[in-house]
Protein backbone atom coordinates (compact mmCIF):
# COMPACT_ATOMS: atom_id res chain seq x y z
CA UNK A 1 0.00 0.00 0.00
CA UNK A 2 1.55 3.25 -1.14
CA UNK A 3 -0.80 5.57 0.73
CA UNK A 4 -2.75 5.17 3.94
CA UNK A 5 -6.50 5.61 4.38
CA UNK A 6 -7.36 9.03 5.80
CA UNK A 7 -9.09 9.09 9.16
CA UNK A 8 -12.20 11.27 8.95
CA UNK A 9 -11.02 13.67 11.67
CA UNK A 10 -7.95 14.62 9.58
CA UNK A 11 -10.00 15.81 6.61
CA UNK A 12 -10.99 19.37 5.71
CA UNK A 13 -14.72 20.08 6.15
CA UNK A 14 -15.32 19.73 2.39
CA UNK A 15 -13.49 16.41 2.18
CA UNK A 16 -15.12 15.20 5.39
CA UNK A 17 -18.49 15.80 3.73
CA UNK A 18 -17.37 13.73 0.69
CA UNK A 19 -16.04 10.99 3.02
CA UNK A 20 -19.28 10.85 4.97
CA UNK A 21 -21.41 10.77 1.81
CA UNK A 22 -19.35 7.87 0.41
CA UNK A 23 -19.48 6.01 3.71
CA UNK A 24 -23.25 6.44 3.85
CA UNK A 25 -23.74 5.29 0.24
CA UNK A 26 -21.53 2.21 0.46
CA UNK A 27 -22.89 1.12 3.83
CA UNK A 28 -26.37 1.10 2.28
CA UNK A 29 -25.61 -0.38 -1.13
CA UNK A 30 -22.62 -2.58 -0.27
CA UNK A 31 -23.14 -3.31 3.41
CA UNK A 32 -21.66 -6.81 3.07
CA UNK A 33 -18.30 -5.35 2.02
CA UNK A 34 -15.83 -3.93 4.55
CA UNK A 35 -15.29 -0.38 3.29
CA UNK A 36 -14.08 1.28 6.52
CA UNK A 37 -11.11 0.48 8.73
CA UNK A 38 -11.21 0.49 12.54
CA UNK A 39 -10.74 4.27 12.62
CA UNK A 40 -13.59 4.94 10.19
CA UNK A 41 -11.32 5.66 7.22
CA UNK A 42 -12.52 4.59 3.77
CA UNK A 43 -10.62 1.72 2.16
CA UNK A 44 -9.97 0.66 -1.42
CA UNK A 45 -10.12 3.28 -4.17
CA UNK A 46 -11.60 5.85 -1.81
CA UNK A 47 -8.31 6.49 0.02
CA UNK A 48 -6.47 7.68 -3.14
CA UNK A 49 -9.55 9.62 -4.22
CA UNK A 50 -9.55 11.53 -0.94
CA UNK A 51 -5.77 12.03 -0.99
CA UNK A 52 -6.06 13.57 -4.47
CA UNK A 53 -9.56 15.10 -4.49
CA UNK A 54 -8.93 17.19 -7.61
CA UNK A 55 -9.00 13.87 -9.53
CA UNK A 56 -10.85 11.63 -7.11
CA UNK A 57 -14.02 13.66 -6.58
CA UNK A 58 -14.78 13.97 -10.33
CA UNK A 59 -14.08 10.24 -10.71
CA UNK A 60 -16.49 9.52 -7.86
CA UNK A 61 -19.13 11.70 -9.51
CA UNK A 62 -18.76 9.75 -12.75
CA UNK A 63 -19.05 6.40 -10.95
CA UNK A 64 -22.08 7.61 -9.03
CA UNK A 65 -23.68 8.65 -12.32
CA UNK A 66 -23.16 5.10 -13.60
CA UNK A 67 -25.12 3.81 -10.60
CA UNK A 68 -27.88 6.41 -10.71
CA UNK A 69 -28.63 5.81 -14.40
CA UNK A 70 -28.08 2.03 -14.40
CA UNK A 71 -30.48 0.04 -16.55
CA UNK A 72 -28.49 -3.17 -16.89
CA UNK A 73 -29.30 -5.92 -14.40
CA UNK A 74 -27.10 -6.21 -11.33
CA UNK A 75 -25.72 -9.56 -12.51
CA UNK A 76 -24.76 -8.15 -15.93
CA UNK A 77 -23.05 -5.23 -14.22
CA UNK A 78 -21.21 -7.50 -11.79
CA UNK A 79 -20.05 -9.79 -14.60
CA UNK A 80 -18.57 -6.78 -16.39
CA UNK A 81 -16.97 -5.39 -13.22
CA UNK A 82 -15.47 -8.77 -12.25
CA UNK A 83 -14.20 -9.28 -15.80
CA UNK A 84 -12.37 -5.94 -15.55
CA UNK A 85 -11.11 -6.66 -12.03
CA UNK A 86 -9.96 -10.16 -13.00
CA UNK A 87 -8.04 -8.97 -16.04
CA UNK A 88 -6.36 -6.19 -14.05
CA UNK A 89 -5.89 -8.32 -10.93
CA UNK A 90 -7.22 -5.43 -8.83
CA UNK A 91 -7.36 -6.94 -5.33
CA UNK A 92 -9.88 -4.63 -3.68
CA UNK A 93 -12.16 -4.55 -6.72
CA UNK A 94 -12.22 -8.34 -6.79
CA UNK A 95 -12.79 -8.54 -3.03
CA UNK A 96 -15.76 -6.16 -3.09
CA UNK A 97 -17.39 -7.40 -6.27
CA UNK A 98 -16.97 -11.11 -5.56
CA UNK A 99 -19.10 -10.48 -2.46
CA UNK A 100 -21.61 -8.32 -4.33
CA UNK A 101 -21.88 -10.69 -7.31
CA UNK A 102 -22.75 -13.60 -5.03
CA UNK A 103 -25.22 -11.39 -3.13
CA UNK A 104 -26.95 -10.62 -6.47
CA UNK A 105 -27.17 -14.33 -7.28
CA UNK A 106 -24.16 -15.21 -9.42
CA UNK A 107 -22.97 -18.75 -8.68
CA UNK A 108 -19.65 -19.09 -6.79
CA UNK A 109 -18.04 -20.98 -9.70
CA UNK A 110 -18.92 -18.14 -12.10
CA UNK A 111 -17.56 -15.56 -9.65
CA UNK A 112 -14.34 -17.54 -9.19
CA UNK A 113 -13.84 -17.92 -12.93
CA UNK A 114 -14.37 -14.20 -13.59
CA UNK A 115 -11.99 -13.26 -10.76
CA UNK A 116 -9.34 -15.51 -12.32
CA UNK A 117 -9.83 -13.79 -15.72
CA UNK A 118 -11.40 -16.98 -17.05
CA UNK A 119 -14.33 -17.83 -19.31
CA UNK A 120 -17.14 -18.96 -17.00
CA UNK A 121 -19.87 -21.42 -17.94
CA UNK A 122 -23.49 -20.91 -17.04
CA UNK A 123 -23.84 -17.20 -17.84
CA UNK A 124 -27.09 -15.90 -19.32
CA UNK A 125 -26.88 -14.52 -22.86
CA UNK A 126 -26.77 -10.94 -21.54
CA UNK A 127 -24.08 -11.79 -18.95
CA UNK A 128 -22.02 -13.62 -21.59
CA UNK A 129 -22.06 -10.72 -24.03
CA UNK A 130 -21.14 -8.31 -21.21
CA UNK A 131 -18.20 -10.56 -20.30
CA UNK A 132 -17.06 -10.85 -23.91
CA UNK A 133 -17.24 -7.11 -24.53
CA UNK A 134 -15.50 -6.20 -21.27
CA UNK A 135 -12.81 -8.79 -22.00
CA UNK A 136 -12.28 -7.36 -25.48
CA UNK A 137 -12.16 -3.73 -24.34
CA UNK A 138 -9.81 -4.27 -21.38
CA UNK A 139 -7.43 -6.09 -23.71
CA UNK A 140 -7.34 -2.92 -25.85
CA UNK A 141 -9.25 -4.34 -28.81
CA UNK A 142 -12.09 -2.93 -30.89
CA UNK A 143 -15.36 -4.76 -30.28
CA UNK A 144 -16.03 -6.86 -33.40
CA UNK A 145 -19.04 -5.86 -35.49
CA UNK A 146 -20.80 -9.19 -34.89
CA UNK A 147 -20.30 -8.88 -31.11
CA UNK A 148 -21.57 -5.32 -31.12
CA UNK A 149 -24.73 -6.22 -33.08
CA UNK A 150 -25.36 -9.23 -30.86
CA UNK A 151 -24.98 -7.03 -27.76
CA UNK A 152 -27.38 -4.44 -29.17
CA UNK A 153 -29.94 -7.19 -29.83
CA UNK A 154 -29.65 -8.32 -26.19
CA UNK A 155 -29.04 -5.06 -24.30
CA UNK A 156 -30.22 -2.33 -26.65
CA UNK A 157 -28.05 0.58 -27.83
CA UNK A 158 -28.43 2.39 -24.48
CA UNK A 159 -27.46 -0.78 -22.61
CA UNK A 160 -24.34 -1.23 -24.75
CA UNK A 161 -23.37 2.40 -24.16
CA UNK A 162 -23.91 1.92 -20.42
CA UNK A 163 -21.73 -1.19 -20.54
CA UNK A 164 -18.91 0.69 -22.30
CA UNK A 165 -18.94 3.45 -19.69
CA UNK A 166 -19.13 0.87 -16.89
CA UNK A 167 -16.09 -0.98 -18.25
CA UNK A 168 -14.22 2.32 -18.61
CA UNK A 169 -15.15 3.44 -15.09
CA UNK A 170 -14.10 0.21 -13.46
CA UNK A 171 -10.92 0.10 -15.54
CA UNK A 172 -10.13 3.49 -13.99
CA UNK A 173 -10.81 2.06 -10.51
CA UNK A 174 -8.58 -0.94 -11.23
CA UNK A 175 -5.73 1.31 -12.39
CA UNK A 176 -6.03 3.46 -9.26
CA UNK A 177 -6.10 0.39 -7.01
CA UNK A 178 -3.12 -1.19 -8.73
CA UNK A 179 -1.13 2.03 -9.03
CA UNK A 180 -1.42 2.68 -5.29
CA UNK A 181 -1.21 -1.06 -4.50
CA UNK A 182 -4.36 -0.91 -2.39
CA UNK A 183 -4.96 -4.16 -0.49
CA UNK A 184 -8.19 -5.97 0.13
CA UNK A 185 -9.44 -6.84 3.61
CA UNK A 186 -9.59 -10.49 4.57
CA UNK A 187 -12.71 -11.99 3.04
CA UNK A 188 -14.85 -13.92 5.51
CA UNK A 189 -14.86 -17.63 4.80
Amino acid sequence: MRIKPLVPESLSPDLRFVHDEIASLVSGSQGQVKMLDGQGALLGPFAPMLHFPQFGVPALSFLRTLDIHATLSQTVREVAILTVGGLFGAKFQLYAHEIMAEAFGLAPDIVASLAAAGQPYGLTAQEAVAHNMANCLVKGRIVPESTYHHAVSLLGREGVAELYFLVGGYSLIAVILNGFDMPAPEKPV
